[in-house]
């Protein structure tokens, strides 16, 4: 039943693109990131190579049980010239038979098969911890793109606001010239200021076109899509320590427990390469039924149902000598379980660093947004003042036009500090790991793996 409901919901959202061509959409946060997860093909591609994975580990965990094979075989021929038989010659044209049914069971492979299950389990949770990576990086890129979308959005408003203010001001200026009160300079540098501020709308304008054009690409909507977001930038402390994130990443980033099995499937395929060095032992029954039908002979029911035979055995296989060809595939082997050890390690020192980076990058953010937004009253009250002094004859024009660039820009240092913070916070929970759950599945609760700190307690 839920699977119906979503094919319908997502039927619905695949025949809606047509429609939405150029119409305005409300979209929240929410909507974009369960749009992404029902259309981007990423997060299906990884979840096809895990499925792929599984079924790999059972076909290798069944290779250990019993094998029954049947076979059948049917072939004619006689001699070249034809021979003496009975007093007569004739042609000695002979067809023959055979059916059998195996049965064979592996006892004993030198770890040829521990190996290989060990490889396949490694493969297995490798992707398992790839489909964790992949929806933990669309959530990363979808929430990206929308924070980036608000961020064009919010500075498109503050240049218009720019713009409505240096039109209004530039009225007032053009006002007082015409009644002789202030000179044809204060109008020509207003002018200017107004130009450079509407170049900044035009910018403006086509970054948010773009950043636009880009979420809809992510979230399956026809590129054209207006979008109204109606979720905002927020701020709120992040209370988590350094110490924290670094031991979290450890524990739950996919990247290392990818890296980590990738170490241990490479162990694996060392172990199944020295099992050429070992014996191999199976187990095997058969039974089978022949016969040969000629010219002279005569067919007796269906073919090869005659000279019933059966027999159990064992069998025992041992290479001795191969040239070193086994030689030379452990030390391959080995050589590829040396490097995946070391992409473990490198892994782990990227990670690492990716952590602190975001850490700081998200603590710089935090420190900007609490100075950029006393800077925004600031430069408010600064305008304030300079237009209220040049409106009574006791400022300059250059005042009011500075007061007004000072303003806009610390709004744009605050709306810029905001979008930098929200962006760092989640690419922190990114590079610690912390696991998304796709929101086209059911409602559970995402394991979190144990701290470090908790298991060094437990042992």
């Amino acid at each position: 039943m839920r699977k119906a409901k979503l094919a319908i919901v997502f039927l619905g959202l695949v025949m809606a693109q047509s429609a939405m061509a150029e119409e305005s959409v409300n979209l929240t946060i929410d909507d974009a990131i369960y749009r992404a997860f029902a259309t981007n093909p990423a997060v299906k591609i990884a979840g096809y190579e895990r499925d792929a994975a599984r079924a790999n580990m059972n076909a290798t965990r069944l290779e250990r049980g019993i094998t029954i094979t049947g076979r059948h075989e049917s072939s004619r021929g006689g001699y070249e010239r034809q021979q003496y038989i009975g007093g007569v010659y004739k042609d000695k044209l002979s067809t023959t038979h055979s059916n059998s049914i195996t049965a064979s069971m592996p006892i004993y492979t030198g770890g040829a098969l521990s190996g290989k299950m060990i490889t396949a389990k490694a493969n297995y949770q490798q992707s398992v911890s790839g489909m964790q990576k992949a929806y933990n990086d669309m959530h990363y890129t979808v929430t990206e793109a929308y924070y980036n979308c608000l961020l064009t959005q919010d500075l498109e408003k503050v240049a218009k606001e720019s713009v409505q203010t240096l039109s209004e001001h530039l009225r007032h200026v053009q006002d007082s010239y015409d009644v002789g009160v202030v000179a044809k300079v204060d109008v020509l540098r207003s002018e200017v200021e107004l130009a450079d501020a509407e170049q900044n709308l035009i910018k403006a304008e086509n970054n948010r076109k773009i950043t636009e054009h880009t979420l809809n690409k992510i979230i399956g909507l026809p590129l054209e899509t207006e979008l109204n977001l109606t979720d905002t930038l927020k701020y709120a402390p992040y209370e988590k320590e350094l110490d924290y994130c670094l031991q979290f990443a450890q524990t739950n980033r996919p990247e290392l427990e990818q890296a980590k099995q990738g170490f241990r499937a490479a162990k694996g395929n060392v172990r199944s390469a020295r099992s050429g060095y070992m014996p191999q032992i199976s187990v095997n029954a058969s039974k089978s039924w022949s016969n040969t039908d000629s010219r002279t002979g005569t067919t007796h029911g269906w073919p090869g149902n005659q000279d019933e035979k059966w027999g159990v055995g064992a069998t025992a296989t041992w290479n001795v000598f191969d040239s070193g060809v086994t030689l030379s595939k452990i030390h391959a082997a080995e050589a590829k379980a040396r490097a995946a050890k070391e992409t473990w390690r490198d892994t782990e020192n990227g990670v690492m660093l990716d952590v602190r980076n975001c850490y700081y990058n998200l603590n710089e953010a935090e420190r900007r947004i609490k100075t950029a937004e006393v800077t925004v009253e600031k430069a408010q009250e600064d305008y304030d003042i300079a237009q209220l002094r040049y409106q009574n004859g006791v400022g300059t024009n250059t005042d009011v036009l500075d007061a007004q660039v000072a303003l806009t820009q610390a709004k744009t240092n605050y709306i810029q500090a905001c979008y930098d913070f929200s962006t760092s916070k989640i690419a922190l929970d990114n590079a610690i790991g912390v696991p998304f759950k796709s929101p086209l599945e059911k409602k559970t609760v995402v394991k979190v793996k144990p701290m470090l700190k908790d298991k060094k307690k437990k042992k």
